[in-house]
């Protein structure tokens, strides 16, 4: 599972087999915590990530959101900039 973003202790990776991985998600790993958010809503779908990592992802992801769906749809793997 690539890694596309890391940031504040918070690692973003996805997936990239689409059909067996719906809805359109990425994982955040922060230390053992772990959360699956989906592309489309900014939710997290599962997982047990704190409130305050969970709003740090949620806040970097709305300003990636375009662009963590070209990754999936594209497969083209590359890293996006880090929330500063």
């Amino acid at each position: 599972m690539p890694e596309i973003a890391r940031f504040y202790g918070i690692i973003i990776k996805m997936f990239f087999m689409k059909r067996e991985h719906n809805p359109p998600h990425f994982h955040a790993l922060y230390g053992e915590y772990m959360g699956e958010f989906d592309i489309n809503t900014l939710e997290m779908i599962q997982g047990d990530m704190p409130p305050q990592a969970v709003g740090i992802v949620k806040e970097w992801a709305e300003l990636h959101q375009a662009e963590l769906l070209e990754i999936r749809n594209t497969q083209n793997i590359h890293k996006l900039q880090p929330l500063k």
